[in-house]
C-alpha cells in the first residue's frame, strides 16, 4: 500500500465466478499470492454537483482522470488520488500520483477544518508528496470537488514476473450518503450475482499461459467502470 506513483496497461474481464475458479488453477500455478491477497476496498468519488468527471468517464474519452480517495477494512489511513487514463485501441495505460492521510485527518478536511495542502504536510515524507498534494489541492478547487459517491468491495491478488499483477473484485456495493470508510446493511450491490471484475496489470504483453487461459474461458477485455456502473444504477433510481 505504499506506492505513491506509478503507471502500467490495464484491461479489465467481467467474468462469473466459474470463470474465476477456472482461471485460478492455472494463476496458482504461475503467480504468488500478493502481499495483502486478500482485502476490502472503500473508494469515495469525488465529483462536481453536475457529476462531469463521471459522465465524461462513461463516454470513453482518449483521456480521463478522476479524483478518489481510497482505503482498506481494518486501515486507519486513506489515499488521495488522482487517476489518469489513456485510452488505446487494445489497451489502457492508467497513472495515479496519490498522497496518505489519516482517517481523521480526511474528516478535518471534508468538515473544512483544514485545507488538503495543510493535512497532506501532517504526515508528508518526501518533497514530491508535497508536489502531488499540491496537484490534488488545485484539481479540488478547480473544479469545486466533493465526496459524491462511495463504493466498496472484496478484493482477491496475485502478483507475478515482470510487475504482472491480477487481481478479483467481488461484491461490489454503493451508495451516495453517509460517505464514510464503513459498510451498511442497506447498501445495494452493482453487479448481478456470480459476476465478478478481473483487472490484469502488466507492464509488457501477457505471458502465453495467461493468453491461452483467458482464450479457453472466452474471457475478453471489455470496457468497464466501477463508477461509471454505480451511477447509472444511480441515475436511473433518481438518486443523482
Amino acid at each position: 500500500m505504499d506506492e505513491k506513483t506509478f503507471d502500467r496497461v490495464e484491461k479489465k474481464y467481467l467474468i462469473t465466478s466459474a470463470q474465476k475458479k477456472e482461471l485460478l488453477k492455472v494463476i496458482k500455478k504461475n503467480m504468488k499470492k500478493d502481499k495483502f491477497h486478500k482485502s476490502g476496498v472503500f473508494n469515495i468519488y469525488f465529483d462536481n454537483d453536475n457529476y462531469d468527471f463521471i459522465i465524461q468517464s462513461i463516454d470513453h474519452p482518449v483521456f480521463k482522470e478522476k479524483l478518489r480517495v481510497r482505503s482498506y477494512y481494518g486501515y486507519s489511513k486513506a489515499f488521495f488520488e488522482i487517476k489518469t487514463k489513456l485510452l488505446g485501441k487494445d489497451y489502457n495505460v492508467g497513472y495515479k500520483r496519490r498522497v496518505l492521510v489519516t482517517h481523521k485527518d480526511y474528516n478535518d478536511f471534508i468538515k473544512k477544518k483544514a485545507d488538503f495542502v495543510e493535512i497532506a504536510g501532517r504526515k508528508v515524507e518526501t518533497p514530491t508528496d508535497m508536489q502531488i498534494a499540491r496537484e490534488i489541492d488545485y484539481f479540488i478547487k478547480q473544479y469545486n470537488l466533493k465526496p459524491k459517491i462511495l463504493v466498496y468491495y472484496n478484493r482477491e491478488s496475485y502478483k507475478g514476473e515482470n510487475n504482472l499483477r491480477i487481481t478479483f473484485d467481488s461484491s461490489l456495493k454503493y451508495r451516495n450518503r453517509n460517505l464514510k470508510f464503513t459498510k451498511n446493511k442497506k447498501d445495494k450491490s452493482a453487479l448481478k450475482r456470480g459476476e465478478l471484475i478481473m483487472e490484469i496489470k502488466a507492464q509488457g504483453s501477457y505471458p502465453m499461459w495467461l493468453v491461452h487461459a483467458l482464450s479457453k474461458e472466452h474471457a475478453y477485455p471489455q470496457r468497464f467502470s466501477k463508477i461509471g456502473k454505480v451511477y447509472g444504477i444511480l441515475r436511473k433510481e433518481q438518486n443523482v
